[in-house]
This record gives C-alpha cells, sequence and structure tokens, in this order.
C-alpha cells in the first residue's frame, strides 16, 4: 500500500475571537518591497487565511478596526490604507498619494512558516501563535 504525502499547509491566518465583526489589513515586506493590502471582513468568532503559502519573512503587520463597537488594533509602524479593498506599494507619503497614513501592529512569527493572529475583546490584546 502506498501513502502520498500530503503538502504542509502554511499560510498566515487571523482568528477574530471577539463578539464583533472587524475589517484587518495587513502589511509585509516582500521581494518587491513594502506593501499594504486589505480588507479582509471577519465575522465574530471565526477565521480567515490572509496569506496562503509559506510566509516569506519574519515580520508581518496588521491593522483591524471593529466594525461594531469601534475601535481598532493599531500600532506604530505606518502604512497606507484606503477605505475600500486596497493593494497599496510603498508606505512613503500616503496622504500625498491619496491614501491613508494607519498605524499598524508588529507580529513576529519567528521564521515560521505558519502563523496564526488572534484578535481578541478589548480587554485583552492581539495575540499570536
Amino acid at each position: 500500500m502506498w501513502l502520498g504525502a500530503t503538502p504542509a499547509h502554511a499560510d498566515l491566518k487571523l482568528c477574530n475571537t471577539t463578539a464583533s465583526r472587524v475589517g484587518v489589513s495587513i502589511g509585509y515586506k516582500d521581494m518587491e518591497g513594502w506593501a499594504s493590502e486589505g480588507w479582509w471582513n471577519i465575522a465574530s468568532h471565526t477565521c480567515e487565511t490572509l496569506l496562503k503559502g509559506v510566509l516569506i519573512g519574519r515580520f508581518y503587520y496588521i491593522h483591524a478596526v471593529d466594525y461594531d463597537r469601534g475601535g481598532e488594533w493599531a500600532g506604530r509602524l505606518f502604512m497606507c490604507t484606503d477605505d475600500k479593498s486596497f493593494t497599496i506599494r510603498d508606505t512613503a507619503d500616503c496622504e500625498k498619494r491619496g491614501h491613508k497614513r494607519t498605524g499598524f501592529f508588529e507580529v513576529d512569527t519567528g521564521e515560521e512558516r505558519d502563523w496564526t493572529v488572534r484578535l481578541t475583546d478589548p480587554d485583552g490584546e492581539a495575540k499570536s501563535q
């Protein structure tokens, strides 16, 4: 009997463990430089894959907005975003290029091939594993 090898799944996922719907954008650096993408609309208590495949970097950056209660998960690294679906290259001069300048928090994957970020309710913090 032959057993076939199944390729390992390696993705960057985000799980929304809050009671709210959230909007999520991601930033990363690849071979072409810095990029930001959004928006993933993630229902309460569900997970979505943000990037499919083996992770190419150690650090990724997340910005999320709580649609139902207001507030956001943000950080000190600024990248460009838009109100509607977007993919934006480069982080410089966001406003001059017609975008918003938005703070993202850092996710250190420790060079793992697969990673999940969990957004928690306001009394908690965003957690990674």
